[in-house]
């Protein structure tokens, strides 16, 4: 009697293993690259997909954007400055087909590339530029990459530089630099200070000068002041016109 149900055993062992083999699930985020004998014949998923055992392959590709930390770059700027420079790249596929079939390892392929592009477009720069300029360079990047991975249906959302690193004596340079510019600025604004109180006592002096009676109050005022402090010493301003009639009129009686 066990013989009898050994061959239907055996049918429903071959079933279950090719239900196991035919069988499928993918996720939201991903899709199947699907082959049959070797030749491509579709794209499918999300959810449940069946295939011939034996006969269609399939390969799985996830949708999700990949965060990718590109390694440091040794790169010599245009002003000759060697600096050491890491990214983050952002991609995502957009085309299954492509990014399968068109080229054979995509994620280091965009890697390389990045790598690359990141050296060859910062070379171009100085290092001004680099430190303060990365949205700019970062949007180059961006496009330059995006161009080339096109083609094998991979779309570059973003990079991003992270770290600039300099060497020690080029940091000291750099804060010597800053140092000195900052002293430029504190004497232009010293030098815009001086001149506009200049021009103010210019000012002042065309307005006193138009009523006399305003150069006796400033007197007063300035008297005033000097009395108000606790001091021994008083001073009382001469006005320069006195001084220039007595030295005219010691000169007429020579």
């Amino acid at each position: 009697m066990t013989l009898d149900y050994l061959p239907y055993l055996l049918l429903a062992i071959i079933a279950v293993v090719f239900l196991f083999a035919a069988i499928r699930i993918l996720r939201e985020y991903q899709r199947g690259v699907v082959f049959t004998l070797g030749r491509f014949t579709g794209v499918k998923g999300p959810g449940l997909i069946i295939l011939i055992p034996f006969v269609q392959q399939m390969v799985k590709v996830d949708l999700r954007v990949v965060v990718h930390n590109v390694p440091p770059q040794d790169v010599i700027s245009r002003d000759n400055v060697s600096v050491k420079v890491n990214a983050v790249l952002y991609f995502r596929i957009i085309d299954p087909e492509r990014a399968i079939i068109k080229v054979e390892d995509f994620m280091a392929a965009t890697s390389q590339l990045a790598q690359t592009t990141l050296r060859s477009v910062l070379g171009k720069h100085e290092l001004d530029e680099m430190l303060t300029e990365r949205d700019r360079l970062n949007a180059a990047i961006q496009e330059i990459l995006d161009q080339q991975t096109d083609s094998w249906g991979i779309k570059v959302t973003n990079i991003e530089i992270k770290d600039i690193d300099l060497n020690e004596s080029m940091v000291r340079a750099i804060a010597k630099q800053a140092e000195a510019e900052r002293l430029r600025r504190a004497k232009v604004i010293n030098a815009e200070g001086e001149q506009q109180a200049a021009e103010k006592l210019v000012e002042a002096g065309r307005i006193l000068a138009q009523e006399p009676q305003a150069m006796q109050l400033r007197y007063f005022a300035a008297l005033h002041d000097v009395a108000s402090e606790r001091s021994s010493t008083v001073v009382f301003p001469i006005p320069i016109d006195l001084l220039g009639h007595l030295v005219k009129g010691s000169g007429e009686e020579r």
